[in-house]
C-alpha cells in the first residue's frame, strides 16, 4: 500500500472516528421528545413526537435566570436544561445547566459518561480542576490539572473525566455550562461509591480502599446529597 493510500486510510479513520464523538446527528430538521411514560417502546435516546404536532414551547425553557437552592450540606444546586426539561434537544447533541455555589459550596467530584463539559463562570471564585483516566504506566499517578477561575473564565472538563468546582470565594458564586450530549449522565463519585442501593459490599471497598471496617461503615451509613 503506498504512502498516499495509507494516509487516505488514515484521514477517513480519523473522520469516521469524529462521527462517532456526541451523540448521534439528527436525520431530520428536529425530533421533539416523548415522554417515556408515553413511549411503547425504550430506545437510544428519546421517542420522536408527531412533527405536525410540535410547536414552539417544545424548544423553550425559561428559569435558568433563578437562583438555585444552595441550602444543602455540599452548598451548591445543579440546575439542568436536557432533554427532560427541553425535549426540542432529542437528537441534537447539547445541553446546559447552571451551577449555583454558596460560600465553601462544593460540585463534588463527578464525572458525565456521555459528555464533554465547557463551564463559564458568571459570579465569584471557583477553585476547579479534573484528573486523568489511568495511565498506561502503573508506576504513574493520574494526573490532575486545576484552576482558579474568575467571572468571564472559561474551563473545558473533558469526556468522561472526573472533575469538580469549589467556590473559595466569601460570596456566592455562579456558573453555566454547556455539555456535548442531550442527556450526559453524572455520576457523583461517593454517592455512587458509599451510597448505592444495595450498598456495596463493605469487603469490596475496605480491600479498595485500603481501610478498617468501620471507616467503610461509617461512610455507607451517611446520607449522600444529590445537588442535580
Amino acid at each position: 500500500m503506498t504512502l498516499v493510500s495509507l494516509t487516505v486510510v488514515f484521514v477517513l479513520a480519523y473522520f469516521a472516528t469524529l462521527g462517532y464523538a456526541s451523540d448521534p446527528s439528527p436525520l431530520q430538521d428536529f425530533c421533539v421528545a416523548v415522554k417515556d411514560a408515553d413511549a411503547a417502546v425504550f430506545v437510544n435516546g428519546k421517542i420522536c413526537k408527531n412533527p405536525d404536532l410540535v410547536v414552539a414551547e417544545d424548544f423553550i425553557y425559561r428559569g435558568l435566570n433563578k437562583p438555585g437552592n444552595t441550602s444543602n450540606p455540599i452548598g451548591s444546586r445543579v440546575t439542568p436544561v436536557n432533554v427532560n426539561q427541553l425535549p426540542g434537544l432529542n437528537t441534537l447533541g447539547i445541553s446546559a445547566v447552571r451551577i449555583d455555589y454558596a460560600p465553601n459550596g462544593l460540585n463534588p467530584p463527578h464525572t458525565h459518561p456521555r459528555a464533554t463539559e465547557i463551564l463559564v463562570v458568571l459570579e465569584g471564585t471557583l477553585y476547579v480542576g479534573f484528573v486523568t483516566s489511568n495511565p498506561a504506566n502503573p508506576a504513574i499517578k493520574n494526573k490532575l490539572f486545576t484552576k482558579y477561575l474568575y467571572p468571564g473564565d472559561v474551563f473545558v472538563f473533558p469526556e468522561g473525566l472526573i472533575h469538580f468546582q469549589f467556590n473559595v470565594g466569601k460570596t456566592n458564586a455562579v456558573a453555566f455550562a454547556a455539555l456535548s450530549s442531550q442527556n450526559p449522565g453524572v455520576i457523583t463519585v461517593a454517592n455512587a461509591v458509599f451510597g448505592s442501593d444495595p450498598p456495596i459490599n463493605p469487603a469490596v471497598l475496605t480491600k479498595a480502599f485500603q481501610v478498617e471496617k468501620n471507616v467503610i461503615d461509617y461512610l455507607q451509613a451517611q446520607f449522600w446529597w444529590n445537588i442535580d
